[in-house]
């Protein structure tokens, strides 16, 4: 059994959470520039087995497409071209900045780590793949 890897794509940073093998629990990855991803990602799979890519859908409250989308289905695109092999699955990102936000004010953190976008997009990440993880049959 392979990684999930989550990606909490945006235009400037792309935040990244993956599972353990054993795909039970999601961690924070890492930060890397939009510009940058399929490198990385292509590097990442070079050591890793990856089973499945978890994308964010940005929706709005009345579950139309939000702004955002126009950004990242292209990017889907990519994904899917360059990673055939590997299925990318779309979950729901809606609220997930602001818990991440909440969650890292909750753990106590001083208000410059708190204002760090790269930490807030990969505990987004994780918010989104722990999501993911819950509505898996066994989980």
């Amino acid at each position: 059994m392979g990684r999930i890897v989550a990606i909490d794509y945006g235009q400037k940073r792309v935040g990244l959470a993956v599972t353990d093998e054993l795909q039970m629990i999601a961690t924070s990855l890492t930060t890397v520039p939009a510009s940058d991803i399929m490198d990385f990602l292509r590097k990442y799979k070079a050591g890793t087995t990856i089973s499945c890519f978890v994308v964010g859908e940005p929706r709005q409250m009345n579950n139309e497409p939000s702004e955002s989308a126009r950004f990242i289905e292209p990017f889907v695109l990519r994904l899917r071209k360059e990673f055939p092999e590997i299925p990318v699955e779309r979950i729901d990102e809606r609220f997930t900045s602001k818990m991440a936000q909440q969650t890292i004010l909750d753990s106590g953190a001083r208000k410059k780590v708190r204002q760090d976008k790269a930490l807030i997009d990969t505990v987004s990440a994780t918010i989104m793949l722990q999501s993911y993880l819950e509505g898996l049959p066994g989980h």
